[in-house]
C-alpha cells in the first residue's frame, strides 16, 4: 500500500508522548473548511433521486466552467475514479509525468499496463494514456491550459487520451484548469471537492470528459454514486462564490506566511500550491522527527529524503507550535 498523508494514528504510535491535539500538516486539505449547512433529514433517510444528482452536476459545471452537466460524473472521491479508469479505459502503455501522486502509476500497473514515468513533459507525448497532475503534487509544477489542449490535440492524432488530475486546481490555481476545454476528445479531468472545501470525509469528486466516457464511468459506478448528504452539502458549497473568493484571498495570505516561516528556519523552497509548500533540507528526516515529537505531522518522501511538504496550520495555536518546533529543529 502506498503511504499517504493524514495518518495521525501512526504518529501516535511513533511518538506516544507527543502533545495533544496532534496537528496534521501532511495532507494538503484546506484547513478552512466550508461551514456545513443544515442537512435535511431526507438526505439521510431516502436514496438520492436522479433529479438531485442532476442538480449536483449542474452546480459542479457552473463552479468548474464545464460546458454542460452531461460532461460530468460524480463519484465518492477522485481516488475511486483513479482506481476504476484503468478498467473502463484499458491501455497497454501509460505515460505519467513524475514525481507525482503515486496512486496513478499503481492502479495502471496493477491493471497490467506498462507504465513509463518521466520528469520532463515530453513523456506525455507517448503512451495510449498519459497522466498529468496540474498543478502537480508535491512540487506545484504546472502547465497552462493552452499547453494541455495542444498536447491532447497532438495525442489525438494517435488515438491517445490524456487524464489531468486537478486535485489542487482551486483558488489561486483555478486559472490552470483544463475543464473549459472539455469535451475535447480524449481529454479527462478529475476534480476534488473534499480537498478544496476542507471536507475530505464527505468523499466527493468529479470526472469531466466527453459524454461517451462519462456514460461509461456512470455505468461502472451504478445508480447511487454519491450520498444525499454529499449532494445537499456540495450543491450549497459549489454555488457559494463569495466563500470561494474570500477563501482564495485567505489562502494566498496564509501561504505567504507559511513560506516566510519555513524560509526563516532554513528550509529551501521547492514549490507548492495554495494548499501546501514543498521544501528541502539536508536533515529533513531529523526535522520531521522533531516536529513529530511536538505532535506535528508533515509529509515525508522516502524517494526524496531531503523533501518535506507542509500544509497550512489551521489556527494561531498551531502556528505557535509549528514555529516553536521548527526553532527546536535548528
Amino acid at each position: 500500500m502506498i503511504p499517504h498523508g493524514g495518518d495521525l494514528s501512526r504518529l501516535r504510535q511513533r511518538f506516544p508522548d507527543a502533545p495533544e491535539p496532534l496537528i496534521d500538516l501532511s495532507t494538503g486539505i484546506n484547513p478552512y473548511s466550508y461551514p456545513v449547512p443544515a442537512i435535511p433529514e431526507t438526505a439521510y433517510t431516502r436514496l438520492p433521486e436522479q433529479v438531485q444528482i442532476r442538480q449536483l452536476k449542474e452546480s459542479a459545471a457552473a463552479a468548474y466552467g464545464a460546458s454542460e452537466p452531461d460532461t460530468i460524473a460524480a463519484a465518492p472521491g477522485t481516488q475511486l475514479l483513479i482506481s476504476i479508469l484503468p478498467r473502463i479505459l484499458p491501455a497497454a502503455q501509460v505515460a505519467i509525468l513524475s514525481p507525482t501522486y503515486g496512486e496513478h502509476a499503481a492502479v495502471w500497473s496493477a491493471a497490467g499496463a506498462a507504465v513509463l514515468e518521466g520528469a520532463g513533459p515530453e513523456v506525455l507525448e507517448s503512451g495510449e494514456v498519459a497522466v498529468l497532475c496540474n498543478p502537480n503534487n508535491p512540487d506545484g509544477r504546472a502547465l497552462a491550459p493552452r499547453e494541455i489542449e495542444a498536447l491532447q490535440t497532438r495525442r489525438l492524432r494517435r488515438g491517445g487520451r490524456l487524464i489531468v488530475d486537478e486535485a489542487f486546481a482551486e483558488f489561486g490555481e483555478a486559472h490552470l484548469s483544463a475543464v473549459p476545454a472539455v469535451p475535447q476528445p480524449g481529454l479527462i479531468v478529475l476534480r476534488s471537492f473534499g480537498k478544496a472545501f476542507g471536507l475530505a470525509g464527505v468523499r466527493l469528486g468529479f470526472l469531466v470528459a466527453e459524454r461517451g466516457i462519462v456514460r461509461r464511468v456512470e455505468e461502472a459506478l451504478g445508480p447511487w454514486p454519491v450520498s444525499g448528504i454529499a449532494i445537499h452539502l456540495a450543491c450549497t458549497a459549489l454555488r457559494d462564490t463569495a466563500w470561494r473568493q474570500a477563501t482564495t484571498e485567505r489562502l494566498a495570505q496564509t501561504g505567504e506566511r507559511l513560506a516566510s516561516l519555513l524560509s526563516a528556519h532554513g528550509l529551501e523552497p521547492v514549490g507548492g500550491t495554495s494548499l501546501f509548500r514543498l521544501v528541502r533540507h539536508d536533515t529533513a528526516p531529523a526535522i520531521a522527527g522533531t516536529l513529530g515529537r511536538a505532535g506535528i505531522l508533515v509529509r515525508e518522501f522516502p524517494e526524496r529524503p531531503d523533501w518535506l511538504r507542509f500544509g497550512l496550520p489551521p489556527d494561531e495555536a498551531a502556528w505557535t507550535r509549528l514555529e516553536n518546533a521548527l526553532a527546536a529543529a535548528r
